[in-house]
């Protein structure tokens, strides 16, 4: 029987899992800084949208803490991707360190308001959701506190909130019922659990 500080103390298992996330999200990363760079053009017509395709930087956050379901999974998580993408070369240099601190404390919150006992979609949504919400508080401040305020920060905000909770809550939660049944995740309550919705 499981007490309250076993059932959250971290295995091998869950610091190997994690780690692997992070280093596949974090070479995800680096080539989604090019995407996003070579699609700055397509969306010149109103730049804040571009941040529809944001969520993809936040997907490790949600998609550990789904699988681990442990406090600082989708912190770990998020961080060192951030750190492999910076090692890689992301071309805001260090800075997304930092920022990718701020964006697994988003989920992180997400998930420790729910005591880390939900893990269903309304669950991977609001992880989606705040993440969002930090990455476009760290980005309000950090990138884009010279543009203006209405025209730029807000919708680059909103929209960015958007983009996380479809891709990073939504897909993270989708990409977590398809390996289930596969039994990659059966060392995880994730992967044994099949009332996910």
């Amino acid at each position: 029987m499981n007490t309250g500080n076993t059932k959250y103390r971290w295995r091998t298992i869950d610091i190997v899992i994690a780690s692997v996330i992070a280093v596949a999200f974090g070479v995800i990363f680096w080539a989604w800084n090019i995407v996003w760079g070579a699609t700055e053009g397509a969306f010149a017509f109103f730049p804040p949208a571009q941040t529809l395709l944001y969520g993809i930087w936040l997907m490790p956050a949600v998609l550990a803490g789904l699988i681990i379901r442990k406090p600082g999974a989708s912190l770990y998580t998020e961080t060192v991707a951030a750190l492999i993408s910076a090692l890689l070369g992301a071309q805001w240099g260090a800075m997304v360190i930092p920022q990718g601190l701020v964006q697994g404390l988003g989920a992180e919150l997400a998930f420790a308001l729910l005591a880390y006992r939900s893990w269903k979609l309304p669950a991977a949504l609001l992880a989606g959701a705040l993440t969002g919400l930090s990455a476009a508080l760290f980005d309000f401040f950090a990138w884009n506190a010279s543009y203006a305020l209405w025209d730029y920060r807000i919708p680059y905000a909103l929209l960015t909130v958007v983009s996380s909770t479809i891709i990073a809550g939504l897909g993270s939660w989708a990409l977590t019922r398809a390996l289930a049944p596969t039994g990659v995740l059966d060392r995880f309550a994730a992967g044994r659990d099949r009332a996910l919705v």
